[in-house]
C-alpha cells in the first residue's frame, strides 16, 4: 500500500494533461462548428500582403466588412508571412499557436502568484480556454495572447525590482505592435521615480523601463526605415483616431470609453471620457506603484493591465485575457469569493446579452442592460479597489526585493 501514493502523485499530471487536450479539442470542434471567420486575422493577413506589395498600410479596407488597419507599422512587418500560406491552413495555423500562446500564459500566470506545479497548467489551461476573451481571441484570430505572453515573459523573468540586459525587450516589442502594453513601461518608470523620492536609488526599475524604451525605439525605428510613408502617416495621423477601430458604444468595447457612451446615450463622451480616463490612469498607477514598492508584483501587473484596459479608449471583450491571472490571482491571496465573482463574469458571455448590432442600440440601453454592459470594466474597477485594499504585507509567493547600493538585486 505504501507504493500507491507516489504512483497516484506521477499520474496527476499526464491525467491533467489529456484532460486538458480533450478540452481544447471540444474547442476546437465548437469554433469550426461555429463556422468562426477569423475576421482580424484575416485583416493580418491582407496587411502583410500590401506590405509585401509595396500598398498603402492605412488606405487599406479588409475583408467583407471593409475594416481598417490600426495597430503600427511594426506589426505589419510582423504580419508579412500570414500571406504566405492559403486562408485555410492560416486558420488551423492561428488556432493550434493561439492555444499553445494560452499554455504559456497560463504557465506565466501560475509563475506570477507564485504557484509552480505543472499540473495546475493544463487544469487552468483546459478550463480558461472557454472563458469569454480567450473564446473569443481564437475567434478572430487575435494577437491578445502573444501580446499578454510578452509582457507577463518580460516582468515575471526577476523578482519585483530586479533587472539584467534583456529586460524590457518583451514590454517594447509588445509596445511596438500595440500601444497599450507601454503603460507597463510607465508602470516601471514612476516605480523608480518614487522610490528614489523616499531616498532610494530606484536603479532597477529605471534600467528596466529604459530597456522597453530602447525596444520599442528600435523596433519603430526599424519599420519607419523599411516603411517611412506608412509610419510618417500612423505617428502624425492615425494614432490620433481612435475612432478607426469601431464605434465607442458598441457593447464589446469595455473600457471607460464605451462605458461611458452607453451610459449617456452618446458616441462621443469626450471630455468626460477624457478627464475620467485621466484619473483612473491616475489612480490605477498608484494602486500598482505602491504594490511594486511593496515587492507584490502581481498584484501590481495585474493592476497595471486593468488600469490599461480600462483607460484605452477601446478594449474590446477580447483584450481581457487578462481575466486568467486576475481570477488566478485572487484566488491564491484568499479572496475566494471574489475569485469566483471574477471567474463568473468572464465565463457568462455577459456583454452580449444586452441588444447590439446594425442600428447601434447600445445607445438606447436602459436599467439592467446598462448594467450587463458594463460587466467587465465594472469588474476591472472592483480589482482595483480590493487591490488598494489588499494587506500590503509579503506572503504568498511573490518576492520581495531591496536593491543594493550599486543598484543590483540581491
Amino acid at each position: 500500500m505504501p507504493e500507491i501514493a507516489p504512483f497516484t502523485a506521477a499520474r496527476r499530471a499526464p491525467v491533467a494533461l489529456g484532460v486538458c487536450l480533450m478540452s481544447f479539442a471540444a474547442f476546437w470542434a465548437a469554433q469550426r462548428a461555429a463556422h468562426v471567420s477569423m475576421v482580424d486575422l484575416m485583416v493580418y493577413r491582407a496587411e502583410g500582403a500590401a506590405v509585401r506589395a509595396g500598398g498603402d498600410l492605412y488606405a487599406l479596407r479588409a475583408t467583407t466588412a471593409r475594416l481598417p488597419t490600426t495597430y503600427p507599422p511594426f506589426a505589419a512587418l510582423l504580419f508579412t508571412p500570414l500571406s504566405l500560406p492559403d486562408t485555410a491552413l492560416l486558420r488551423t495555423l492561428a488556432t493550434a499557436g493561439n492555444l499553445a500562446l494560452l499554455v504559456v500564459f497560463v504557465r506565466l500566470s501560475l509563475k506570477l502568484v507564485g504557484h509552480a506545479r505543472v499540473r495546475t497548467v493544463w487544469w487552468v489551461a483546459g478550463a480558461a480556454v472557454w472563458c469569454e476573451p480567450v473564446w473569443t481571441t481564437v475567434r478572430y484570430g487575435q494577437i491578445n495572447l502573444l501580446l499578454a505572453v510578452l509582457v507577463l515573459w518580460d516582468l515575471t523573468r526577476r523578482p519585483a525590482g530586479g533587472h539584467d540586459r534583456w529586460s524590457g525587450l518583451g514590454l517594447g516589442l509588445a509596445a511596438a505592435v500595440k500601444l497599450t502594453p507601454a503603460l507597463f513601461a510607465l508602470l516601471l518608470l514612476a516605480t523608480g521615480l518614487a522610490d528614489r523620492l523616499r531616498g532610494g536609488r530606484g536603479g532597477p526599475w529605471l534600467r528596466h523601463a529604459r530597456g522597453a524604451a530602447v525596444a520599442f525605439a528600435g523596433a519603430t525605428l526599424l519599420a519607419a526605415a523599411l516603411l517611412p510613408y506608412d509610419s510618417w502617416r500612423f505617428w502624425t495621423r492615425m494614432v490620433f483616431r481612435a475612432s478607426r477601430v469601431g464605434l465607442p458604444e458598441d457593447t464589446g468595447n469595455q473600457a471607460l470609453r464605451g462605458i461611458l457612451a452607453r451610459l449617456l446615450h452618446t458616441p462621443d463622451p469626450a471630455a468626460v471620457w477624457a478627464a475620467g480616463a485621466a484619473l483612473l490612469a491616475a489612480l490605477g498607477l498608484a494602486v500598482a506603484v505602491r504594490a511594486e514598492l511593496r515587492g507584490r508584483r502581481a498584484w501590481a501587473v495585474c493592476s497595471c493591465a486593468v488600469t490599461a484596459l480600462l483607460v484605452s479608449p477601446v478594449s474590446w471583450t477580447h483584450h481581457w485575457v487578462w481575466c486568467v491571472p486576475l481570477v488566478l490571482l485572487l484566488w491564491t491571496r484568499g479572496h475566494r469569493a471574489a475569485a469566483l465573482g471574477t471567474l463568473l463574469v468572464f465565463c457568462s458571455y455577459i456583454p452580449w446579452w444586452v441588444p447590439h448590432g446594425p442600428g447601434r442600440p447600445e445607445l438606447h440601453l436602459s436599467g439592467a442592460h446598462l448594467l450587463l454592459s458594463a460587466g467587465y470594466g465594472a469588474t476591472g474597477a472592483l480589482f482595483l479597489a480590493l487591490a488598494r485594499a489588499a494587506s500590503p504585507g509579503p506572503g504568498g509567493g511573490e518576492v520581495r526585493v531591496k536593491p543594493s547600493r550599486t543598484g543590483r538585486t540581491s
